[in-house]
């Protein structure tokens, strides 16, 4: 089976688990398990987009709270298959950050050869990362490592931006 048919084979499967239910963490946890399963990728999760409230700025900063943000982000491990990973991940930081930051998808046949790649797993070579929509809103990425140079390509782009579009 080539790798585009075990996509199209696979997208009812995402359909089915995703359809009903309400709760995002569920779907992501689904979603990375099958992904997981069926491709047998080294490591394939979610890191979810994280707002939080900073701490109040300091009168004697010279600053005002209109002039500094009070809010901060950040991408936030989700649920995921395979071996432990790096649980926070800063706007524009790594592939991840990357494809946050640009909104798009980014696919890396080399992450030694990715400026500023986060490295949460030496025996990871190659590396997609697919930004997950909500409205306008980027809420999460999924983010998928294989052990092998070159494992992904334009057809894991398009079918995996497809595959992110049941999980808000």
């Amino acid at each position: 089976m080539t790798k585009e048919e075990k996509y199209i084979s696979l997208l009812p499967q995402v359909k089915a688990l995703c359809e009903g239910e309400n709760d995002i963490i569920a779907k992501m946890a689904n979603v990375s398990a099958l992904l997981h399963q069926e491709f047998g990728f080294w490591w394939t999760g979610f890191y979810r987009v994280t707002v939080y409230l900073r701490d109040k700025v300091p009168e004697s900063s010279g600053h005002s709270v209109t002039q500094t943000p009070r809010h901060s982000a950040t991408l936030i491990l989700g649920p995921f298959q395979g071996p432990i990973a790096c649980v926070r991940i800063a706007y524009g930081r790594g592939v991840c950050g990357t494809a946050w930051k640009e909104r798009r998808t980014v696919v890396v046949p080399d992450v030694e050869k990715f400026p500023g790649h986060i490295a949460c797993s030496s025996e990871s070579r190659s590396e997609i990362v697919v930004p997950v929509s909500q409205g306008d809103e980027i809420i999460a990425v999924l983010d998928i490592d294989s052990r092998k140079l070159n494992t992904f390509d334009d057809t894991d782009a398009r079918w995996l931006e497809e595959v992110v579009k049941f999980i808000p």
